[in-house]
């Protein structure tokens, strides 16, 4: 069992596409460490640098399609600038999400991706507070 004041990323299993959950102590901390886990289906996060910032802002009903509107921003930025993300620094105030991204341009020889994300999904989607106050948010990835 991990340490409650621990945040951590993870894949979990679905039968054709990925899923990323984050957690942390706060809903912030959560979604940056899906994030996190969103870069991971493609690269090594630990393999990416962080020279340039990009600031996303988004808004939505809920936290689940918060969750949602993050990663699929993120989703654009990376195909769109053509960068990988490695840190993340997320704050969440009634459904509004305004974050700074981290990361470089993507190099092809030195990052090797893997797999192309598309989009976040609808599916297994969940944004939770568990008994041990700790908060999680997943969804699983089209690749």
């Amino acid at each position: 069992m991990r340490e409650a004041t621990t945040a951590y990323w993870e894949h979990f299993h679905h039968v054709a596409d990925i899923g990323v959950r984050g957690s942390g102590r706060t809903l912030a901390e959560a979604f940056e460490q899906a994030a996190l886990a969103t870069t991971a289906v493609i690269v090594d996060p630990a393999d990416v640098g962080d020279d340039l910032a990009v600031e996303i802002r988004v808004t939505a009903e809920d936290n689940e399609l918060l969750l949602i509107e993050w990663l699929d921003a993120l989703v654009y930025e990376m195909a769109t600038r053509k960068i990988l993300f490695r840190r993340f620094r997320v704050e969440i105030r009634d459904h509004a999400l305004r974050a700074t991204a981290w990361g470089e341009p993507i190099d092809i020889a030195r990052h090797q991706p893997g797999v192309e994300i598309k989009g976040a999904t609808l599916t297994e989607l969940r944004v939770w507070q568990d008994e041990h106050a700790i908060w999680h948010a997943q969804c699983v990835v089209d690749v």
